[in-house]
């Protein structure tokens, strides 16, 4: 970084470092807060951890590591540099245990407020990345590829869910803080993915801090659709499977079909919804169909 640049970048840098961005979850005490608001706005993300309880994420790990549906509907992507990783993607949050997760208030409703308006169901997914093979995900933002989905602006975000430990070992997320104000990157495939124009991230790389999110089970990072993010290949012992929901202000539904349904409204929940369901069925869920997606390759069956 050249002496001209690292003076320009200081006072950003300066700012955003000052933010606080890490909140925590209490059942009862818990309430949203402008400063939640302030940080997503500057930062493009906010981290609440304990947004699930112990309880909570135990019911959400048994009820997808024993669905049948989702291992007919898991397809693998590659990663360019022979790692794959598996990924599961459904339409409908539906009633059952994960649905009430996708449509309770500390999810959805944090969603709403931080994105200023209500919130429709794009998709939920489950990221499974396996011990010593699971692939990276390559520098993207999600607005990247939603854009071609038809979505004409990026209010929407994801709050990622981890199901067991994601820390720098086994490939957790990495975000540049603040990027989502540079705006919508060109994109382009990269091995089975979609990926953010290197040159243009290396460039925000000298600008804007990277961030290493380590995160426990049950923790919540609710982060913008133009955030620049991606996570290394899984190289250690253990697996990393995260439980991701995707919204979409209720303003800003796709204008055209593409290989996901149009956007679901939530029908909102309350917290206790989620340990108070025992619905582990998901059928009905309209699993994605990859060869569909225009946005990446799916691996073929082996």
């Amino acid at each position: 970084m050249t002496q001209e640049s690292l003076t320009n970048a200081v006072p950003c840098l300066v700012i955003i470092l000052l933010i606080v961005t890490e909140f925590h979850y209490d059942p009862e005490y818990f309430r949203f807060t402008p400063e939640m608001k302030m940080a997503f706005d500057e930062c493009g993300y906010i981290l609440v951890r304990g947004v699930l309880s112990a309880s909570e994420v135990s019911k959400v790990k048994n009820a997808v590591e024993i669905s049948k549906e989702i291992q007919e509907n898991a397809f693998a992507i590659d990663d360019g540099e022979g790692g794959k990783s598996r990924l599961c993607i459904w339409s409908h949050p539906g009633n059952d245990i994960t649905g009430m997760v996708a449509r309770c208030e500390k999810v959805a409703g944090v969603s709403e407020k931080l994105l200023g308006g209500e919130v429709y169901h794009y998709h939920t997914k489950l990221m499974m990345k396996e011990a010593h093979t699971g692939g990276k995900f390559v520098w993207h933002q999600d607005y990247g590829y939603w854009y071609k989905n038809g979505f004409l602006f990026p209010n929407m975000l994801t709050v990622f869910m981890p199901v067991d430990e994601c820390n720098r070992d086994n490939g957790c997320l990495q975000v540049l803080r603040g990027s989502h104000k540079c705006g919508r990157i060109e994109h382009l495939f990269i091995g089975g993915q979609t990926g953010a124009d290197l040159e243009r991230v290396e460039q925000l790389k000298k600008k804007l801090p990277l961030e290493f999110v380590e995160m426990k089970p049950g923790d919540g990072l609710y982060f913008h659709s133009n955030l620049l993010h991606m996570s290394s290949p899984n190289k250690s012992p253990n697996r990393r499977w995260a439980f991701l929901v995707a919204y979409s202000r209720a303003d800003n539904d796709a204008v055209y079909e593409h290989h996901l349904p149009f956007c679901t409204p939530v029908h909102e929940v309350p917290n206790t919804a989620v340990i108070d369901c025992d619905d582990v069925d998901m059928s009905g869920k309209g699993f994605m169909d990859p060869t569909r997606d225009k946005t990446i390759k799916r691996e073929r069956d082996s």
